[in-house]
């Protein structure tokens, strides 16, 4: 498996901000919501280091697919939340995600399947409507 195989990715001319809010949005609308953001800049400011570009780490998570996942197979909690990182490089913001169907591959357990299909078919959609916003 190579990283092209793991990760969705695509572009937009917005900002970082504003392609979080974008994307927290659509997440929303597909009943996924933003646990936790991670301000990959402001963290490593505090610890007196400086990252070149905007970088933001958003944890998402839909409970009922979660709670699912995890009393078909506890191991899928290595993956969870799924995560969508926005960040700029090049003059451009970049948004992806790993693909849960790619990590659900490695647990292993055909049970999962069709709801690692169902969860990333959905965060496709929530990354994609984000990036068509500009």
């Amino acid at each position: 498996m190579t990283v092209a195989d793991l990760r969705y990715e695509v572009t937009t001319d917005l900002s970082v901000p504003a392609t979080v809010a974008r994307v927290t949005e659509a997440l929303g609308r597909r009943r996924f919501s933003v646990l936790w953001e991670l301000d990959v800049n402001a963290k490593l400011e505090e610890k007196g280091l400086t990252l070149g570009l905007p970088y933001r780490i958003l944890e998402v998570c839909s409970a009922p697919r979660a709670k699912e996942a995890l009393e078909t197979n506890p191991a899928v909690g290595y993956f969870l939340p799924c995560k969508v990182v926005v960040y700029a490089e090049g003059g451009r913001t970049h948004i992806g995600l790993p693909r849960p169907q790619a990590l659900i591959e490695m647990v292993g357990d055909p049970r999962l399947q069709g709801l690692a299909a169902e969860v990333e078919a959905t965060l496709i959609a929530a990354v994609d409507e984000a990036s068509a916003a500009s």
